[in-house]
């Protein structure tokens, strides 16, 4: 099920290793498990020997039939689950099996679920200070009691009038909430807002587009490269006015390292998708930002996708670590882009220092080290009036939002991502608030090989794969790697795998109800014993045509996703349950 690529284990594992992580406290207080987003448990009570003997502990039903995206946290007895819309807020106590604690419903409104893009999915909440955090679908940030359940706050920061929602989960720093927006597809206008965790009040809010005095773009700004350097980019490289609709909303990962005391995150693609009515780089969308968290301040910028034509958003998460580049310690992200490319960026001044694709492309040749710029293949590029044909990767890209994870262990990034190429009819957008602003009609299929996704090991030093499993379907769920060099993630068709993380063996796999597109943790519960968890619930992009319930005639249906998976139906039904197991 495996394939190795001979000569890349144990001498590049060894020199690709960083500084060992701190003791793990067993609990999961963040989506990501950490603030620079490696998704990794110190945890090794279960491990490759004896993975094979996991067994169901408990469930729990949400009671939801959408896309289940986020990851449980858990915080001393107590899980908290985050459900899609209406986005109920669980408490479940640990010591009693799940037992269910308190229930807080915010109640957003119905109309929120018209305007929704590809599913009215959350990707969950963050603890800090006694307080769990989460985004509702009607564009509020709230804060509930995390012992008793009580709303302490909410906030409301995006109008749905306008096509916004709000489906991230935050990110909190120095007494910040971090959120940003979604609607990149109708039109929105994208930022990032910093919420005082206490009050809730707005602190700073920083736009994707727009003049500097907008994006927070002032003194302490020095991007690496050229072209990211100039007043008012926001403004000056779109059409006059489009910028105010034109994407880049922030709906993706937000990383933290506290030694630059930076924020890291990308934002989305350009609004409409069709490129012929918006000349220019069409900064800053498909873009990443380095911030102060203090104030929102930018401090680097860089575009992975000028003038992006294909859905490339650059939302994905970055990974922070510290690796052996060329025989120099240095700190970089790591962030696998829609657009097909693995990039290891410096993460001081943005500087690429590598970007090598993980999949297979044709739309960029390669990424020019010396100027940060995509070579663009123009025959693959759509045009208004044509449809270009098997471009690869489609929308979604290598990867979508489905976070990887990172093992010190093995110094490697493993990634559940996709395997398809699209056919691009571009057309004339026109926009009115709150509806689809897109000029494209797509649809998409399976990549080379015939299948559509696959299950990575990469190598971010030697910037290549070092082995990998291939998937009928998209791979939509997140990734969690453990110091047992276990690795767990899950499948639209029902798997929920844990594979051998240096060989790529898989070790166990139980069929859950539904497709998986969450995001599996792993803990150490009260009793000591340490628990792998995750939703199942087949939804979000992915899964559309299970959860919408659509027609699969229509393959042009959620984005052309119905074309490359009309199939799914007879593999999941709908779900919405929690699923925890143990050793015996």
């Amino acid at each position: 099920m495996a394939w190795m690529l001979a000569g890349l284990m144990g001498t590049v594992a060894a020199q690709a290793q960083p500084d060992a992580p701190p003791a793990d406290d067993g609990q999961w207080t963040m989506p990501a498990r950490d603030h620079a987003n490696t998704r990794y448990s110190g945890l090794d009570q279960v491990h490759t020997g004896n993975v094979a003997q996991l067994r169901l502990a408990w469930t729990f039903s949400t009671g939801v039939l959408r896309g289940h995206e986020a990851a449980p946290l858990v915080v001393g007895d107590t899980m908290y689950v985050v459900t899609p819309y209406p986005n109920i807020l669980y408490a479940l106590d640990l010591t009693r099996s799940g037992a269910m604690k308190w229930a807080y419903k915010p109640q957003p409104l119905s109309e929120s679920q018209g305007v929704a893009c590809c599913d009215v999915v959350n990707r969950g909440a963050a603890h800090d200070g006694g307080r769990i955090f989460f985004n509702t679908l009607d564009n509020h940030t709230v804060a509930v009691d995390a012992r008793s359940g009580k709303e302490l706050w909410k906030t409301r920061l995006g109008d749905i009038g306008r096509g916004e929602t709000m489906t991230m989960a935050p990110l909190v720093v120095k007494g910040k909430v971090l959120v940003g927006n979604s609607g990149g597809e109708l039109g929105v206008r994208g930022w990032i807002t910093a919420l005082d965790a206490a009050s809730g009040r707005i602190a700073w809010r920083a736009y994707s587009t727009g003049p500097d005095r907008d994006v927070l773009i002032g003194p302490e700004f020095k991007p690496f490269y050229p072209q990211d350097r100039g007043p008012d980019l926001g403004v000056r490289t779109w059409p006059p006015d489009l910028w105010r609709i034109g994407g880049g909303t922030v709906w993706g990962w937000i990383s933290y390292d506290p030694q630059l005391d930076l924020i890291f995150y990308g934002t989305s693609n350009p609004a409409p998708w069709n490129g012929d009515q918006r000349p220019g780089d069409n900064k800053w969308t498909a873009s990443l930002f380095a911030r102060r968290p203090d104030t929102g301040a930018a401090v680097w910028a860089y575009q992975w996708n000028p003038h992006d034509a294909h859905d490339y958003d650059g939302t994905n998460e970055n990974v922070v670590v510290e690796l052996q580049i060329k025989g120099q310690k240095r700190k970089v992200l790591l962030h696998p882009e829609r657009n097909g490319f693995l990039y290891v960026h410096d993460a001081a001044t943005g500087e690429v220092l590598s970007a090598e694709p993980f999949v297979f492309t044709n739309s960029i040749r390669r990424v020019d080290l010396e100027t940060g710029r995509p070579e663009i293949v123009e025959e693959k590029k759509p045009r208004q009036g044509r449809t270009v044909r098997d471009i690869c990767p489609s929308a979604p890209g290598g990867k979508d939002w489905q976070p990887s994870a990172f093992s010190p262990r093995t110094g490697w990034l493993y990634m559940a991502h996709n395997n398809l190429c699209m056919d691009f009819e571009a057309t004339r957008a026109n926009y009115v608030a709150g509806t689809p602003f897109l000029g494209a009609k797509v649809t998409q299929k399976a990549g080379p090989g015939g299948h559509r996704g696959a299950f990575t090991a990469w190598d971010p030093v030697a910037a290549r794969p070092v082995w990998q499993i291939k998937e009928n379907f998209p791979a939509w769920s997140g990734v969690v790697a453990t110091a047992g060099d276990v690795v767990f993630y899950g499948t639209l068709d029902r798997w929920f795998r844990a594979v051998h993380a240096r060989t790529g063996e898989v070790l166990w796999q139980h069929r859950v109800g539904s497709g998986i597109v969450g995001q599996p943790i792993t803990y150490r519960g009260p009793d000591g014993k340490q628990y792998v968890a995750v939703l199942a619930g087949v939804g979000g992009w992915a899964g559309a045509i299970v959860a919408g319930n659509l027609d699969a005639r229509d393959g042009t249906g959620a984005l052309g996703m119905v074309a490359a998976t009309r199939d799914l139906p007879e593999h999941t039904p709908q779900g919405g349950t929690l699923y925890v197991f143990a050793l015996p």
